[in-house]
């Protein structure tokens, strides 16, 4: 049985050491400050199933909220249905709604309390880790910066290129037999879809681009999250 730990961070552990946690951070209304719906870790959150504290975009609503999503179960999520395949374990759920992999955040704030390096080191004992980020990065505009694969320093985590760089590196370290995907969803801006895929080939990372995800509200629909099950798990989980 191979462990899978969702960091969307997404990654798959050991089984046992999952534990579902009531999160107190709350993103309903795109949340995480000024309104606007937020992406890249909000399409693998949901209440109750990531750790306690990290900010979630999916929920179960006491009433139909057709305009905002049709997610309304936990069962309906890309991961749920990806990591229930036999064979796989889902051992974290590391999401966290409107986290950056950047330490630069909407509006300029510093989000390195929750950026993707910042969580990193929290996903146990994985056999398999998928990387679901960049989507705030390009949302919130953060700077792209130079390409950067040695001495990077703080200051440059709040550029996206250092940051992702220093993300594998971490990774490969953290975990080095753990096989480590990343997944790039659709509409993002293009100078970041070209870093992404540059840092992958750098790291030798297998990125998996997300195709035709239809969404509401800017969060994957209960389609959208059937098609990504599907993509994902035809790449990186046969």
């Amino acid at each position: 049985m191979r462990r899978l730990i969702l960091f969307l961070l997404a990654g798959l552990i050991p089984f046992s050491a999952y534990s579902q946690h009531s999160c107190q951070g709350d993103c309903r209304q795109g949340g995480c400050g000024d309104g606007k719906p937020k992406t890249v870790d909000s399409y693998s959150t949901f209440q109750g199933h990531i750790p306690e504290g990290n900010a979630f975009w999916y929920y179960v609503p006491e009433k139909p909220e057709p305009e905002r999503t049709d997610v309304t179960s936990v069962d309906q999520t890309w991961w749920w249905t990806a990591t229930g395949k036999d064979g796989y374990q889902l051992g974290v759920n590391n999401s966290y709604s409107g986290a950056t992999v950047s330490y630069t955040g909407y509006n300029g704030e510093d989000y390195s309390d929750r950026s993707f390096i910042t969580r990193l080191p929290d996903l146990g004992d994985p056999d398999i880790i998928l990387i679901l980020g960049a989507i705030n990065d390009s949302w919130a505009g953060v700077e792209m910066g130079e390409y950067k694969y040695s001495s990077i320093e703080r200051s440059d985590l709040y550029k996206f290129r250092p940051a992702l760089s220093e993300l594998f590196r971490q990774a490969r370290e953290l975990y080095p037999d753990a096989g480590i995907w990343f997944i790039l969803s659709d509409g993002l801006r293009e100078e970041l879809n070209e870093s992404v895929l540059t840092i992958c080939d750098h790291y030798g990372i297998p990125c998996i681009r997300l195709e035709g995800i239809e969404k509401r509200m800017g969060h994957p629909t209960v389609r959208g999250m059937e098609s990504i099950a599907r993509q994902v798990t035809a790449a990186a989980l046969p």
